[in-house]
């Protein structure tokens, strides 16, 4: 048995004023979920608890985020999240602030064996 990736999903996420590096990867992360219906546990005949669900997101200042609210969206599965340098900070015309854009991949895996045939 191994661990295989069944899926992966993108997704972007802004913080149009507040500058919320945390928020804009929460989401990015939604942006992800919410634009697919999968039932892959259901499909591969697993409970949902045993999705394996690696993260990564992108944005400028990922010492900015905050893990743990990411971890906080998974309503089931084992998420993992890693936050990386990435996605975009776009000053305002007036100079006054910026948006903050990030990007996400979420990765969803099973322990299973592959089959060969």
């Amino acid at each position: 048995m191994g661990k295989h990736r069944v899926v992966t999903q993108f997704g972007m996420g802004t913080s149009i004023r507040s500058r919320n590096y945390t928020e804009a990867a929460a989401r990015a992360i939604r942006d992800a979920l919410w634009h697919n219906a999968l039932n892959v546990a259901d499909a591969f005949g697993f409970p949902k608890e045993a999705m394996i669900i690696d993260v990564e997101v992108g944005v400028q200042q990922p010492e900015a985020v905050d893990r743990e609210v990411l971890l906080k969206v998974f309503p089931y599965g084992q998420p993992t999240v890693k936050v990386v340098k990435g996605g975009l900070d776009i000053p305002t015309p007036d100079g006054s602030g910026l948006s903050v854009v990030a990007n996400a991949a979420v990765m969803v895996a099973f322990e299973m064996e592959r089959s060969h045939g």
